[in-house]
């Protein structure tokens, strides 16, 4: 492989973690002798093309350091579908800065564009190497355990449902139930992970509802009936791309972003969480709240796990060490070899096995209702969340 620059970008929604796996490809970088510059561009490929570049080499040790716990994409994101007459352009720009070893951070789409790209190199005759590092709070990528960010956005919802979930249960004279909408588009994997939040049977939460599974609504509330009734309350966490059997999301948001993905979070519908609210309340009257995080779960410095910190730097790191190898038109990947006590290793995995699709959670992580999880999918989170607070309760002792 020629020497030559690198150049790193992020793509998509962030995680509270996205900058850590920067830190690590720049560390890396400046550590391989075939390097010769890092380089990052401002809004992913779309700031690429109009040559938003910064020198990431040449940036303060405390600050690269420092990106290990700062929210939010340091670089700045992009949703921008590459067309096919955007390519001639981005070799324009690689040749211009010498770019021999192209990054991008992000999801299944990200991971198209880094595969895209490096086709497109390889058939115009221009040496190149592309690895995409995984990111993605949905953990719905293929070829991996599970994605950096994931982990700890699980965390901060499981500590939203379990602590509304307290607030509900002795509020339940004046509230009779609450619904949790997390994001999950095309994959239930946050939304399951709420149930980390339960320790006793009628702990929060009682009902999950992943895009898994067909939604029915008469199901629906005959579940919420039969929770009630046992319990006096419900919570419900569902996960924003359910859909009915016709396909509908039961949002019923209708706009699209540049992947032709529904926007759950936009304008143009109203929300899962809001719906199902519509539902309780038009059969059985009853008074209740919903709550809808979006973003902030992606952003929450204060609840991230220092593991899955690590990782994402070592998923950088990674990276850069295929590309030092000659590796190209791979994800990283991480393996989990061990449940107990938890390890896992750093593999790759094609981009053409990543790329658009999404991961769905397998079936055998829910239960038979497909309306809660299996112990299957429990063991499988254990290791991932971290030790969760221990409230208590107080005895019925009469005086």
């Amino acid at each position: 492989m020629k020497q030559g620059n690198a150049i790193i970008g992020q793509s998509g929604g962030p995680t509270a973690v996205i900058n850590a796996s920067l830190a690590g490809v720049v560390e890396e970088a400046l550590r391989t002798p075939g390097i010769r510059n890092i380089y990052g561009m401002n809004y992913g490929i779309e700031g690429f093309m109009n040559e938003e570049i910064i020198d990431l080499g040449r940036q303060p040790k405390e600050i690269i350091e420092g990106l290990k716990h700062t929210p939010s994409s340091a670089l700045g994101s992009t949703r921008h579908k590459v067309q096919d007459e955007d390519f001639p352009r981005i070799l324009e720009v690689l040749k211009k800065y010498d770019i021999r070893y192209f990054f991008l951070i992000g999801g299944n789409d990200t991971m198209d564009t880094v595969n895209r790209v490096e086709q497109f190199c390889r058939e115009a005759g221009y040496e190149m190497i592309g690895v995409g590092i995984p990111k993605t709070v949905d953990n719905d990528l293929f070829g991996t355990d599970h994605t950096p960010g994931f982990a700890s956005a699980a965390r901060s919802n499981i500590l939203n449902v379990l602590q509304a979930g307290f607030l509900a249960r002795d509020m339940k004279r004046v509230d009779q139930f609450v619904i949790y909408q997390t994001i999950g588009r095309d994959a239930g994997w946050l939304a399951a992970a709420t149930a980390m939040a339960k320790k006793d049977e009628d702990d929060a939460p009682h009902l999950i509802y992943a895009p898994e599974f067909v939604f029915d609504k008469e199901k629906f509330l005959a579940d919420f009936e039969k929770v009630y009734k046992k319990y006096g309350w419900v919570s419900i966490v569902c996960g924003e791309g359910i859909k009915y059997a016709d396909g509908t999301p039961v949002s019923a948001s209708k706009v699209k972003d540049k992947f032709s993905n529904v926007e759950f979070g936009a304008m143009g519908g109203t929300s899962v969480a809001i719906n199902l609210h519509r539902m309780i309340t038009e059969k059985f009257g009853f008074r209740g709240e919903f709550q809808i995080t979006e973003s902030l779960i992606m952003s929450a410095e204060d609840r991230v796990l220092e593991r899955d910190v690590e990782e994402a730097y070592q998923c950088g790191v990674k990276a850069v060490e295929l590309a030092r190898d000659g590796v190209s038109g791979m994800m990283v990947a991480m393996k989990r070899t061990s449940n107990d006590p938890y390890t896992i290793e750093y593999t790759q995995v094609p981009l053409n096995d990543v790329a658009v699709k999404a991961k769905p959670m397998p079936l055998e992580y829910f239960n038979e209702e497909g309306n809660f999880v299996s112990e299957k999918f429990i063991e499988y989170m254990k290791p991932l969340t971290g030790p969760l607070p221990e409230f208590v309760r107080l005895q019925p002792i009469k005086p």
